[in-house]
């Protein structure tokens, strides 16, 4: 590529080229018209361009370099802005292929948790029904005690009322008296210094 300085330096000597060819084409061809019209006008033209590329050499050349260190740093943003995208991009892609990774490990994780609860629930529910066996078994018993002692209090309310119904039926007057003295004799024989 031709920097801007050297396009502006070759272009006095095409134009100076370029009137080399009209000044030939003027002697091969007077009947055209006028040549030194064309002439006069080529050396206007080549004298406006060499004022022009003096003065605005400078300016031009100052311009272009602005343009090409401007247009560099656009480049130089544009492939940071590229390697960018290109670094998000490979993270991104790394973050997908990873992601079928990362459900199996939170299904793992969440199979493992539920696992555990599932664990933690079947122990509470061991245990509850472990206490309420016990309560049933402590009631039971209690029932059962409780069943015994009336069973007994009235086996033993029975056997009062069969012995006494015996004793009535075997008490008659004659043992009575009987057995209110042999009760004096035995009050007595107790108590020596009480008469």
């Amino acid at each position: 590529m031709m920097s801007a300085s050297r396009i502006l330096c070759w272009a006095p000597a095409v134009l100076l080229a370029a009137a080399g060819q009209l000044l030939a084409a003027e002697s091969h061809g007077a009947s055209h018209g006028p040549a030194h019209v064309d002439l006069w006008k080529l050396a206007n033209f080549v004298l406006f361009v060499g004022v022009a590329v003096y003065f605005l050499r400078k300016p031009a050349v100052a311009f272009f370099q602005g343009r090409t260190e401007q247009i560099g740093r656009a480049i130089a943003e544009a492939s940071r802005f590229r390697q960018e995208a290109e670094q998000r991009c490979a993270e991104i892609e790394q973050r997908l292929a990873s992601v079928g990774a990362e459900i199996e490990s939170l299904r793992r994780q969440a199979e493992r948790e539920s696992a555990s609860e599932y664990e933690r629930w079947r122990g509470q529910i061991q245990a509850d029904v472990r206490k309420i066996q016990e309560e049933a078994e402590q009631e039971i018993a209690a029932m059962v005690k409780s069943a015994r002692q009336q069973l007994r209090a009235e086996a033993a309310e029975l056997a009062v009322a069969l012995a006494a119904e015996q004793i009535r039926q075997r008490f008659t007057a004659e043992t009575a008296d009987r057995w209110i003295q042999t009760m004096a004799r035995d009050l007595a024989r107790r108590a020596p210094g009480m008469s």
